[in-house]
């Protein structure tokens, strides 16, 4: 499923063999394991020649997508296995509103050398809309 141009998001595809589930591993040249620490409203950060494959293996957290002066809040949840593809030169970021903190798996994709303003913060052009982004994980809650 597109959210926004570029950004798609998508199931895991798996199948099961005895008491073990296993999921389709995702091609990359880099694979990173990010923590997001508890209650973070992270900045934005644009990464300008890599694809970002973002998987939750360990709790929830809300990826925020800015495109067209509008944020999208998308949740991603341990609980409903998905990746989440965001290509090159889409501001994102990351709230984490729980106690505990959030793992997830990134499979990079690169396109290209790291850019030197890659990882650093962007100013937020104008504030999340936090009810907006608890109002996505409560949506999500109530569709399981």
């Amino acid at each position: 499923m597109g959210l926004i141009k570029g950004v798609a998001v998508r199931p895991l595809e798996s199948i099961q063999s005895g008491m073990a589930q296993f999921y389709t591993p995702q091609s990359s040249n880099e694979t990173m394991l990010v923590q997001i620490a508890p209650e973070t409203i992270d900045e934005l950060f644009v990464h300008h020649f890599q694809t970002d494959q973002l998987l939750v293996v360990r709790g929830e957290f809300i990826l925020v997508v800015l495109q067209n002066r509008k944020y999208e809040y998308i949740h991603l949840s341990e609980s409903k296995p998905q990746v989440v593809e965001i290509p090159p030169g889409i501001p994102h970021g990351a709230i984490n509103l729980n106690l505990e903190p959030c793992v997830l798996v990134n499979a990079v994709l690169r396109h290209g050398p790291t850019h030197e303003k890659d990882y650093r913060p962007l100013k937020r052009p104008f504030p999340y809309d936090l009810a907006a982004a608890k109002a996505k994980i409560e949506k999500s809650i109530s569709a399981v």
